[in-house]
């Protein structure tokens, strides 16, 4: 196994690291339902499910 002749610093190390930290999910608002939902998914309003402004999918109630 490799192993490195002289250690690396810690700011390099930290560099590396950075994309790591978590980050808040971007919300967006759906222009038919006026309701917040994550962007790139699909959710439910009144028993449907909408993606991208269409209907995907209707619940159907017996």
């Amino acid at each position: 196994m490799a192993h490195p002749k002289r250690r690396q610093s810690k700011s390099r190390k930290n560099k590396r690291r950075t994309h790591l930290k978590i980050k808040a999910p971007l919300l967006v608002k759906c222009s038919l339902t006026n309701k917040k939902h994550l962007y790139h998914h699909a959710h439910w309003h009144e028993g449907r499910l909408y993606y991208r402004g269409k209907i995907v999918l209707e619940k159907n109630n017996p």
